[in-house]
């Protein structure tokens, strides 16, 4: 199995933007499969080795931000965006179960492995794993 081609780091915590303002999607709500908001895209998690996105970090519940829970959703998970949501083919409640954020463990590949696995895609380091093409940063 091959290794990551990089370190995964928040977009907030380098000083790259996505390079076409109107792709960025931070800030924006999302839309589960069943059309229910759950959250808001809080950032977006990218692979230092290729810029590309990997996860969206999804904040939801909690009553404006305080009590809110993050929880990462990985790219091959987004199905639409518009200019306001970020619509993805999972339910609510899969996403409530998800592995919770937890920023001491997002330099551990079997954390995003059981991220991966609850969500049913192979992780992006994998043979023959192929990039959704979501907007890079630069």
């Amino acid at each position: 199995m091959g290794e990551p081609a990089g370190t995964l780091t928040p977009l907030t915590d380098t000083d790259q933007m996505v390079a076409d303002p109107a792709q960025d999607v931070r800030g924006r709500d999302v839309i589960d499969s069943d059309g229910e908001k759950i959250g808001a895209v809080a950032d977006l998690l990218i692979d230092t080795g290729t810029n590309h996105v990997r996860f969206l970090r999804v904040d939801h519940g909690g009553l404006l931000g305080i009590g809110a829970t993050s929880s990462f959703i990985p790219v091959e998970a987004v199905r639409r965006v518009t200019d306001d949501e970020v619509h993805v083919e999972t339910p609510r409640n899969r996403i409530a179960g998800a592995p919770r954020y937890d920023p001491d463990l997002v330099a551990q590949r079997d954390y995003f492995e059981k991220i991966y696995g609850h969500y049913g895609y192979p992780p992006y380091w994998t043979p023959g794993y192929f990039y959704p093409g979501f907007p890079t940063p630069r």
